[in-house]
């Protein structure tokens, strides 16, 4: 099967409570895991804090890049080639899980289960790298030999079937890659034919 589509992986470092003391724990440069379909990142999705001011209500979010979370944040981009029909599915999964977000929460548990190294939460739960993996997993392609439910950024990061595009931080990240795109869309000829 031709692999000519590319799904990509955001590991980040937030700037949120909750990052950070996933990062004091993990010591790992990314504590963040996101599931985009295109490279300027305009559709971002993964479990994380819902609301700003309160960590503790969690669940399925559509990510911006541009807003205060990611302004400072260090990140790693990753593409996934896979076929037409993996895109489609994966890409199905996540609409699906974004059409019915109110019946999915944060998996606090399973990053308690991630310490301890056992699989721990409910149906229709996840934590941030356990969701991208999971989707992947759900659409027949292994990022790991690792059980999605213990999946950490940081293992992500090591996944032979993804490739690095980037690393370094976001603000360089949308000036190469999202700044450049919106220009060249801007910058396209317009022809008008007058009646």
């Amino acid at each position: 099967m031709k692999k000519d589509h590319q799904i990509f992986i955001l590991l980040s470092n937030p700037t949120t409570i909750i990052a950070k003391m996933i990062g004091l724990y993990t010591r790992a440069p990314y504590n963040h895991a996101s599931i985009a379909f295109d490279p300027e990142l305009q559709d971002v999705y993964s479990f994380g804090r819902k609301h700003p001011l309160i960590p503790v209500i969690g669940g399925f979010i559509k990510e911006d890049i541009y807003s205060g979370f990611f302004e400072k944040a260090s990140c790693a981009v990753y593409s996934c080639s896979v076929s037409k029909a993996t895109y489609d599915k994966i890409r199905s999964l996540v609409k699906q899980i974004e059409e019915n977000k109110d019946m999915y929460s944060y998996n606090f548990l399973g990053i308690l289960g991630v310490i301890l190294n056992i699989e721990l939460g409910r149906d229709k739960t996840y934590f941030c790298s356990q969701f991208v993996s999971s989707v992947f997993q759900m659409a027949g392609v292994n990022l790991l030999d690792k059980s999605a439910g213990l999946t950490t950024p940081e293992d992500l990061s090591t996944s032979s079937v993804l490739k690095l595009a980037f690393r370094g931080n976001m603000e360089t990240y949308r000036r190469m890659y999202c700044y450049r795109s919106k220009l060249a869309a801007v910058e396209q000829p317009h022809f008008y034919i007058a009646n």
